[in-house]
């Protein structure tokens, strides 16, 4: 049976009515919910789970009911792209052409900023301090090799600081200014540095010729090289310190040993200066006055049986030092007595000799036959001077007999 054929065919609500209760069950509602969002002293709750359930209940009908929803958005964003199109690829064509510009510019900042990285990360030991310069002009000719960096003595550059890229010694600072400073390349003719190898710790000294590998002269030590040897600077004379990369050895091809350099390994427009100047700035006075070498200044008091101990030792010293001091005056007095005693006995021998020098010999006729009956006694000779005359021998006084044919013997 039909609503209208049943008794309630001739109710009529009036439209007020409707309203007014539609009214009140919303406001009903709302303080239900109200005091159902009403929550406990530890921050839960009270119809949680309640409402918990309820949503997870209704989850699969919102979503089935918001799907046509959502095809039909997605059906206008398609049809919209569709017809949008072209005008949508001319614009990203343009932004495309924008965006190569940025990432070009992003690109070599990318690489400036890996460099900057690079060089700041440069460290040595024991700590300096440096100073970042670009290369703003390449000096080159047949033989000379030099760079002008972007910083002087404004930044407390120096002539003779090292310069180093990320990677290694590249040279040496020759002249400054205030703002600019000139630094000439390890491979210059005028550069000399004297390096180790750090295999043997042989000491070579890097001499630039012009070339892209400066060689290696002076090298000490039988067998001190071999190639791939990392040489470091050596730190002799104190124009570097000592350490610094510089490059590996190589044969070359004139049979010299020769260093390729490790600064090659990238471009030298950005470096770092070390201001160095001698090994008296890198530790302070303080440094070396601090704990324990602090404590070796000062001693404690010594206790009465130390300090008798010292006196008595102190006493020795100087009795031994007396005695020695006196032992050598007697030395010397002795040498003085036997020096004059040796003066007087040559003067003596002197005088004895001038006595005892005959006359001037007399020319004498010619000999004569020795007469019979007499015996020829020898001549004394004359002594040499500065010996004593010894008185001459006398014959014996019997005679020989002469025989009668002595002369025709004869």
């Amino acid at each position: 049976m039909a609503f209208r054929d049943g008794p309630f065919e001739n109710l009529k609500v009036p439209l007020t009515w409707t309203a007014a209760v539609v009214v009140v069950v919303a406001l009903v509602g709302a303080v239900l919910l109200l005091v159902t969002d009403r929550r406990s002293e530890d921050g839960v709750s009270s119809f949680g789970a309640l409402r918990g359930g309820a949503e997870a209940a209704a989850a699969p009908v919102s979503g089935v009911l918001s799907a046509p929803v959502r095809w039909v958005g997605a059906v206008g964003d398609y049809i919209g792209g569709y017809f949008f199109a072209v005008s949508e690829n001319r614009r990203l064509k343009a932004e495309i052409e924008d965006l190569r510009a940025w990432r070009d510019e992003a690109i070599a900042l990318k690489n400036v900023n890996s460099r900057y990285e690079a060089m700041m990360a440069l460290r040595t030991e024991p700590p300096m301090p440096m100073v970042t310069a670009r290369a703003i002009s390449d000096v080159r000719g047949p033989f000379n090799r030099a760079r002008l960096l972007d910083a002087g003595e404004a930044k407390g550059v120096r002539i003779g600081n090292p310069v180093m890229n990320e990677f290694g010694l590249a040279g040496r600072v020759t002249g400054v200014t205030a703002g600019v400073s000139r630094m000439v390349l390890l491979t210059d003719v005028a550069s000399r540095v004297p390096v180790l190898i750090e295999r043997t710790d042989a000491r070579a000294m890097l001499v630039g010729d012009g070339g892209e590998n400066p060689r290696l002269d002076y090298v000490r030590g039988a067998g001190a090289l071999q190639p791939g040897d990392r040489v470091l600077s050596s730190g002799d004379g104190g124009g570097v310190p000592r350490g610094l990369p510089v490059g590996v050895v190589a044969r070359g091809v004139d049979g010299a040993w020769r260093v390729k350099l490790f600064s090659d390994r990238g471009p030298i427009d950005y470096v770092r200066i070390l201001l160095f100047q001698n090994f008296a700035q890198l530790i302070s006075p303080d440094a070396l006055n601090a704990p324990p070498l602090a404590g070796l200044t000062t001693a404690p008091e010594p206790t009465p049986e130390q300090a008798a101990q010292i006196a008595d030792v102190a006493a020795r010293r100087r009795a031994e030092a007396a005695a020695q001091a006196e032992r050598t005056r007697v030395a010397v007095a002795q040498a003085e007595q036997a020096e004059r005693i040796r003066a007087a006995q040559q003067a003596q021998q002197a005088q004895q000799v001038q006595t005892a020098t005959p006359p001037a010999a007399q020319p004498r006729p010619a000999a004569q036959a020795p007469a019979q009956g007499r015996t020829t006694q020898p001549r004394p000779q004359a002594q040499p001077q500065g010996q004593a005359q010894t008185p001459p021998q006398v014959a014996p006084a019997a005679a020989t007999p002469t025989r009668p044919d002595a002369e025709d013997e004869t």
